[in-house]
């Protein structure tokens, strides 16, 4: 992506955190690794089943622990660089879920936005969903007929 077509303009400032009622979002990086991971692999059929994922992620064979943390310093980088922004959803220190914001691929004048939380936690779907949706369109500088997102 060049600096003509940068995902955010450079003097955006991006939210480092969102604090909700029944989670938060804080940046995703190697620190949640173990977490991150037993979130999502207790939870791979709930997470494909889940609008907007379900074609390669997350794998049904799972992944290592070391695999999944290199996959986390590749957010953790794309972050840092402004190319993409992925989330923890945490309650306390628990990693309940995962939020991605990224070019969409085919189309990088669009937005693609995904979010899931584990099996046990499916309640709050509808919720983080909610509460992306209004964070997208009050603090993000996303003319809001560019974002998709799959609704719950």
């Amino acid at each position: 992506m060049s600096d003509q077509q940068a995902f955010v303009p450079a003097d955006f400032e991006v939210p480092r955190s969102l604090v909700a009622d029944g989670f938060r979002l804080e940046p995703l990086g190697e620190e949640h690794n173990e977490r991150d991971h037993a979130a999502w692999s207790g939870s791979i059929a709930h997470v494909r089943a889940t609008p907007g994922f379900g074609r390669k992620w997350p794998p049904v064979e799972g992944m290592s622990l070391e695999a999944n943390r290199e996959d986390l310093a590749r957010h953790a980088r794309d972050f840092e660089a402004r190319t993409g922004f992925t989330y923890s959803v945490l309650d306390g220190d628990e990693v309940i879920g995962c939020l991605y914001i990224y070019p969409a691929r085919e189309e990088p004048d669009r937005v693609h936005v995904a979010s899931w939380v584990r099996a046990d936690r499916a309640e709050l779907d509808v919720s983080v969903y909610e509460t992306v949706s209004r964070w997208l369109a009050e603090r993000w500088p996303f003319e809001p007929g560019r974002i998709d997102y799959a609704p719950r």
